[in-house]
């Protein structure tokens, strides 16, 4: 159960960014064991040339997800990259062995390829809900909502990738509060844009 929990916050965390939960899964297995051992076969995502790649791919994510317009094209972008990070991280924290399939019959005997395919799923679940919010909140603000939304989901994903470790229980609470979170914004933004198209509606009735 608290495999399961661990996997779906770090999945969770995926969603939002891709890359922060590699990055905090790498440095967990290399600098304290004993807080998340990896699998011998995912060893590899400590490796400090992964670890380093996906620093840089991590700067450029955060800084393209803050910039208007942009962020709606990474997140197209991303439809593939976060749901394949979600699988990656949810896997390593379970029984599934290994990415590498040497033999994929023996591979979809054994289930491995069920906690990658749930991690996958859930991370598309939080980035499509992600891919939602965000252009309605561009739109109700003229864009000024990007980097401040943005700049949330980082936090987020980092505070759940280290809950999912430290303390996976609380990972529930952690995505239920995100996700009343995401749901309000939404609603303000929908609720201000509908507000601004009736006022323009207005002007050129009265013009």
């Amino acid at each position: 159960m608290l495999e399961f929990l661990t996997g779906s916050g770090l999945a969770a965390a995926a969603g939002m960014n891709a890359y922060i939960p590699l990055l905090v899964v790498g440095v967990a297995n290399r600098f304290f064991p004993d807080a998340l051992q990896l699998p011998d076969g995912w060893a590899w995502l400590s490796n400090g040339w992964v670890l380093g790649i996906v620093a840089v791919l991590l700067v450029v994510e955060v800084v393209a997800d803050k910039i208007p317009a942009v962020d709606s094209v990474n997140d197209v972008l991303q439809s593939v990259v976060r749901p394949t990070a979600g699988g990656l991280v949810f896997g390593s924290s379970s029984t599934a062995s290994t990415v590498a399939v040497t033999d994929p019959a023996a591979f979809f005997a054994s289930n491995q390829w069920v906690p990658i395919v749930v991690g996958a799923v859930i991370a598309l679940t939080v980035h499509v809900g992600k891919s939602m919010t965000r252009p309605a909140a561009n739109v109700a603000t003229a864009g000024t909502a990007a980097p401040v939304v943005s700049t949330i989901e980082d936090v987020g994903a980092i505070g759940i990738s280290l809950l999912a470790i430290v303390a996976p229980v609380l990972v529930l609470v952690a995505l239920a509060l995100f996700a009343l979170l995401g749901w309000s914004l939404w609603r303000t933004a929908r609720r201000r844009r509908n507000a601004d198209l009736r006022s323009a509606t207005q002007r050129l009735a009265d013009s």
